[in-house]
């Protein structure tokens, strides 16, 4: 007869597992999670999925409803704009560099911040007390104002808007990081690790940084949606990106003049930037979620 061991060895998840089945508890956060994937796919393959080229004009097709309207044709599947270019390619092209922009301006910017913010953090004196002082005043100027000011000093244009955008959530990423390094800093297994000769290097590679990654996690989706409303309104304001660029922001401006007789132009690209927005603070309160309910238990 098999013998069969009574006492099982209980299952413990990785901390990365349990996140996750903490995460998916919340259907509005899967939900979030699958809009945020979709958008991340269309950053990829954009230029795959679109069936024109999105700055090619067609006189012949102007002003073409989109497919569900009674004059509508499914070969432009969201219409067309006031120079015959197809709605549908746009979109994609635009919510790409949107996006796409927007998670690389993100990750320049959590770098640069915590690695200021860690200096700030984990040194003490008159340099870092001048720097905690910049900081925490740039933190109380809205990062758009921030935006403009640069953009209006290093010129209009995608890339000048981009850099703006990344000099204005630097201060955000600082201001975490070094409030979250001086609270460890004070901590006993830090001053155990010092008493063990263990340099600033170690200390924060193999104690502090571990222990950041919640923090970094939660930040970085607040900055993300942040980074797409700069993006999106520097773009409006004709500041940002500059044809033949497509960015759902500009496209949304160029659109106004028709908004009247083509609704449509001006709904589609709003409505991406409000899903992006939407679906990127609802993954980010679902992982804050997460992460305390892991705390909790």
């Amino acid at each position: 007869m098999p013998q069969y061991n009574l006492y099982q060895e209980e299952f413990h998840p990785s901390p990365i597992m349990h996140i996750w089945l903490e995460f998916k508890r919340s259907h509005f956060a899967l939900i979030g999670f699958a809009i945020l994937l979709l958008f991340c796919a269309i950053a990829i393959l954009a230029p795959f999925l679109s069936p024109y080229d999105p700055n090619v004009q067609n006189t012949n097709a102007i002003l073409l409803p989109p497919a569900w309207e009674g004059n509508g044709s499914i070969s432009h599947i969201f219409g067309t704009d006031a120079l015959g270019r197809d709605v549908f390619s746009r979109t994609l092209y635009g919510s790409r560099v949107t996006f796409g922009s927007s998670v690389f301006l993100v990750l320049i910017a959590a770098t640069i911040g915590v690695a200021l913010g860690t200096l700030a953090g984990m040194n003490k004196g008159i340099k870092s007390s001048v720097l905690n002082h910049l900081l925490d005043s740039l933190m109380a100027v809205p990062t758009l104002l921030i935006a403009i000011i640069i953009v209006a000093i290093l010129g209009t244009g995608l890339w000048n808007s981009m850099w703006a955008i990344v000099l204005a959530l630097i201060p955000q990423f600082v201001h975490q990081t070094r409030t979250f390094v001086r609270e460890e800093m004070k901590k006993d297994y830090i001053l155990l690790d010092k008493l063990d000769g263990a340099s600033s290097p170690r200390i924060f590679w193999a104690s502090i940084l571990p222990g950041m990654f919640e923090l970094l996690a939660v930040q970085s989706t607040l900055a993300l949606s942040v980074a797409i409303i700069d993006i999106s309104a520097l773009g409006f304001l004709n500041l940002g990106a500059q044809s033949p660029v497509v960015e759902l922001g500009a496209s949304l401006s160029l659109s106004l003049e028709v908004a009247y007789s083509a609704p449509w132009l001006v709904a589609l690209p709003g409505f991406c930037i409000f899903l992006m927005v939407l679906s990127i603070n609802v993954v980010g309160e679902g992982l804050r979620t997460a992460l305390r309910n892991r705390l909790i238990h």
